[in-house]
């Protein structure tokens, strides 16, 4: 074998080591990262999680808002992406405790009853305002001392909550909405940060604001960040009325 033999044959074991360290070290980082986002939403090979669907307020009992079936479809992508699987049950025949499957409860607790109660077992600090009259405060959230307001169309809040029983249970995520459009926008905001809420809270539990800003215009596409209510939310209310009121900007 000549020399100029001797350099293809080499060249040629070099590019084949070289793209199988590729592959070897893309495979590797693309299992890491997907192992990651399993452990976060408690999704593992094969799993199965629940999607508890609320229903339209004041619509038949089996209508859906069609921002929740959006939120719906985002979810059911997700939860296909980490190789799980998922049952989708109306939110009044979830007669279930929590823990053994990932749940993702969609809905404000006046169309959803699974909701309701776990706002009212796991965040005491939560109220929300159901009442069907028209008022300032109607789907008003009281967090703590705070009250946050709704402005249709304008600035709206939802509550996102990853909450745990213990290191072994399963999460419960809550997409709890002053409208439907807000449910989605939780949605779509969990699948893309996701990285991001992982590395700040790690496995535990927690509980944050998001606003809706402008839904009439942006759809569920522009979300900020209000606060992180995890400790308001888990701490029962005060006797005393909420002290401020937040609003649009």
């Amino acid at each position: 074998m000549n020399d100029d033999v001797r350099n293809i044959v080499l060249g040629v074991v070099a590019a084949g080591l070289s793209a199988a360290l590729g592959w070897l070290a893309r495979t590797y980082l693309w299992k890491r990262k997907l192992r990651r986002k399993q452990a976060f939403f408690g999704l593992p090979d094969n799993s199965e999680s629940l999607l508890v669907v609320n229903r339209e307020a004041g619509g038949a009992e089996l209508s859906v808002m069609r921002h929740d079936v959006f939120a719906l479809l985002e979810l059911s992508a997700l939860i296909k992406d980490c190789g799980a699987h998922a049952q989708v049950i109306a939110h009044d025949a979830a007669q279930q405790g929590f823990g053994e499957r990932t749940e993702f409860c969609v809905g404000g607790p006046s169309s959803n009853r699974r909701m309701a109660a776990h706002l009212h077992s796991l965040l005491p600090g939560i109220r929300v305002n159901v009442d069907p009259e028209p008022g300032p405060d109607r789907g008003a959230f009281q967090i703590g001392s705070e009250r946050y307001r709704l402005e249709p169309g304008k600035g709206e809040y939802v509550i996102l909550a990853r909450l745990t029983a213990g290191n072994t249970a399963r999460p419960v995520f809550l997409f709890c909405g002053q409208r439907a459009i807000t449910n989605q926008a939780a949605t779509r905001y969990v699948a893309r940060n996701h990285e991001r809420l992982a590395r700040k809270h790690g496995n535990n539990s927690f509980v944050i604001l998001l606003k809706v800003v402008n839904s009439q215009a942006y759809g569920p596409d522009v979300v900020e960040l209000v606060a992180d209510v995890t400790r308001a939310s888990q701490t029962p209310l005060p006797a005393t009325p909420a002290r401020s009121t937040h609003r649009a900007s």
